[in-house]
């Protein structure tokens, strides 16, 4: 069984953004380390999107262009139609749990997402998301803090 890890939205900003100060920084420096041990590490097809569609709203190239690089050099989990069927149980098991991580007539990318990764823990891989906000993936399966990934 391997280890490897899914990257959230919110780190996949930083590795792109544009600024070599700061977080980001530290990020890029944390994915560098991650790569060097040999860890894979994947780019679910939902955090690109959401990544992409706000970068293309304030005209960032130079991040784009970064995150096109990106998705050359780390694995991509594209968005199936076995993912699409597990997030609409993982979306429906946490609202009868009470526990919702949307509004219900939101597309809830933090479910598709912890389904992507559900199907590729489901090949025999621990599957740990690195993420900046641990609270709503963590109802579906192993997410960190990416600082705490080591």
């Amino acid at each position: 069984m391997s280890r490897l890890i899914v990257l959230d939205t919110g780190v996949l900003g930083m590795i792109v953004h544009p600024s070599a100060t700061g977080e980001p920084r530290e990020c890029k420096k944390w994915l560098e380390t991650i790569l060097l041990q040999g860890m894979p590490v994947y780019i679910p097809e939902v955090a690109d999107y959401e990544l992409r569609r706000e970068l293309v709203r304030i005209k960032s190239a130079k991040s784009i262009a970064r995150l096109d690089e990106l998705k050359t050099t780390l694995g991509y989990v594209a968005i199936t139609t076995p993912a699409m069927l597990v997030a609409a149980e993982l979306w429906a098991g946490a609202r009868n749990a009470g526990t919702p991580t949307a509004d219900d007539r939101e597309l809830d990318v933090d479910v598709i997402l912890a389904a992507q990764s559900t199907i590729l823990a489901r090949l025999g891989d621990q599957v740990i998301v690195a993420t900046t906000n641990v609270g709503h993936l963590s109802l579906f399966m192993d997410a960190r803090a990416w600082r705490d990934i080591p």
